[in-house]
């Protein structure tokens, strides 16, 4: 049986084979995948899982699961799962970035708006 998601918070649920996993991007988990994959920048690390490239997607299961067996999983991944681990993270990358485009940095925003008024 699957675990629940919390889609609020930006959860995941992928499948390989009989495992069930549930994926957040964590700023832990993806400081993680990023240091792992020796990433330079936070679009070349979302480039990386959104093409599901192999250390990639290995790295992903391992640091972002927060729920289920990642090492049965691990021990399970083949390629014909990289589909659903394809979807997984492009949702999981989606939901951050819906949710960085509707709030944005307001303070930041406000404060370039006073300051260009001044001038």
């Amino acid at each position: 049986m699957a675990d629940a998601v919390n889609l609020a918070r930006g959860e995941v649920a992928l499948k390989i084979d009989d495992v069930d996993l549930v994926l957040a991007g964590t700023m832990n988990g993806l400081a993680a995948v990023s240091a792992a994959l020796q990433c330079k920048s936070l679009s070349d690390l979302w480039q990386r899982l959104a093409g599901v490239e192999v250390g990639a997607t290995m790295a992903a299961i391992q640091f972002l699961t927060i729920k289920g067996d990642k090492a049965a999983a691990l021990n399970k991944i083949q390629l014909r799962h990289f589909a659903d681990c394809s979807v997984a993270f492009n949702d999981l990358i989606s939901a951050h970035l819906d949710e960085a485009g509707e709030k944005g940095n307001e303070s930041a925003a406000t404060e370039a708006k006073t300051e260009a008024a001044k001038t």
